[in-house]
């Protein structure tokens, strides 16, 4: 009986591993698999005020190569000075690029280099992994919790319920418990419209709950802070990690403070960006400003998370975009963690109040894993945990074939 063509049939193919498994079901050999996967994918990258001359020669270049550039009109007689350009191509196709920028003028062999490096981050992320005298954390081989601990009187959901080391241990033991593969405590709400308090205020407030802590905790504890002088102490005390709200600008001294304990540091990005700004490539130029501050001071790269600051200095429609496109922040090279449980956007959305978020929080949640992001920053650990591991099993185990 003879065969009749089957297909075609449309496949999900969402990361590097998903075609390789196709590739091996069809039988592929190896080296063939390494070469197609580069022409499997279409990578847009978005380049900004690019000089008309060179707008042009990027154009020619990728037409010749099988891809694409997306330019103004006004561009190809140069009547504009410069225009921004979407460059659509694959891997393979922007490897050839780089290649033919190399000799050609308007900064286009420095942009050569750039894309060169932008592939690097690209590939496959390698495992990072921290350590501490019976502790240990690695980034990379699934998405880690990361549990919430107020030590405050006024944070936007949780003020006022940690306040006593006793309680604030219980918290964070059950959270553990939960499947929290970290802690992260607070002694300053950094909520929008939240009062500041003095260095002095600060510490006050978490003294009493890290000599509590640090001997019972099983998992790293960080310390969400902008204010070096409160780092400085905490590090002294054996706290592991700093959650630098401030991103390194808000108190310059803080990068400095880190850097001397070469202690692991999450950046976040805390500043407005108008509406008439072009919002995914400030935040990725601002981050990048951030990262340097800190690698300048002498911090090991390996030792920097960034935090695309959700609801810090962004109205609703940016706090959309900026999860929405996650997987532009790859281009950094740097772990991600995904700050959205329970905030107003969320509330903006569904109408509800703060204790009546958790739907919308593993909703967010959910879209941070699938878009592989590092850490998920949560005050439902449970939950979170729960959601974490279906997802990672149809990511992983759904995609044998």
């Amino acid at each position: 009986m003879v065969k009749i063509l089957r297909g075609p049939y449309f496949l999900e193919i969402n990361s590097a591993e998903d075609l390789q498994r196709r590739f091996r079901k069809i039988g592929c050999d190896s080296l063939g698999s390494k070469i197609m996967s580069k022409k499997s994918r279409v990578l847009p990258l978005l380049l900004k005020e690019v000089k008309s001359p060179a707008a042009n020669i990027l154009k020619q270049q990728m037409l010749s190569l099988g891809g694409e550039a997306v330019v103004a009109r006004g561009v190809i007689d140069c009547s504009l000075e410069d225009s921004d350009v979407l460059l659509l191509g694959t891997r393979r196709e922007y490897e050839f690029l780089g290649e033919t920028l190399f000799h050609q003028p308007w900064g286009l062999k420095a942009l050569g280099e750039r894309i060169k490096s932008l592939l690097g981050h690209l590939a496959a992320p390698e495992c990072v992994s921290w350590e501490w005298p019976g502790k240990e954390l690695t980034l990379g081989s699934r998405v880690l919790v990361m549990g919430i601990l107020n030590v405050t009187p006024d944070s936007f959901s949780d003020g006022g319920n940690y306040i006593e080391p006793e309680m604030a241990l219980e918290h964070a033991q059950k959270m553990v418990e939960e499947g929290a593969d970290l802690i992260d405590l607070g002694g300053e709400s950094t909520r929008p419209g939240g009062i500041p308090v003095s260095s002095a205020e600060e510490l006050k407030r978490v003294i009493p709950v890290l000599e509590k802590l640090l001997p019972e905790l099983k998992v790293p504890l960080s310390l969400d802070t902008y204010k070096a002088e409160v780092a400085a102490e905490a590090l002294s005390m054996g706290v592991q990690i700093i959650n630098d709200v401030g991103g390194g600008v808000r108190d310059p001294r803080m990068a400095q403070v880190v850097a001397q304990h070469q202690a692991p540091v999450i950046i976040m990005h805390n500043a407005e960006i108008g509406r008439d700004h072009d919002l995914i490539p400030e935040l990725i130029d601002s981050l990048a400003e951030q990262i340097k501050i800190y690698e300048d001071a002498g911090l090991a790269g390996e030792k920097i998370v960034l935090d695309p600051g959700v609801g810090f200095g962004k109205d609703y429609g940016q706090n959309l975009e900026i999860i929405k496109n996650l997987k532009s922040l790859d281009i950094l090279g740097k772990p991600v963690l995904l700050g959205v449980s329970r905030k107003s956007f969320i509330g903006q959305t569904i109408g509800l109040p703060v204790a009546e978020r958790l739907g919308g929080s593993l909703a967010a949640a959910a879209w941070g894993v699938i878009n592989n992001v590092d850490i998920l920053r949560v005050h439902d650990v449970r939950e979170t945990v729960s959601l974490v591991k279906v997802l990672e099993a149809i990511k992983t185990e759904g995609g044998q074939m």
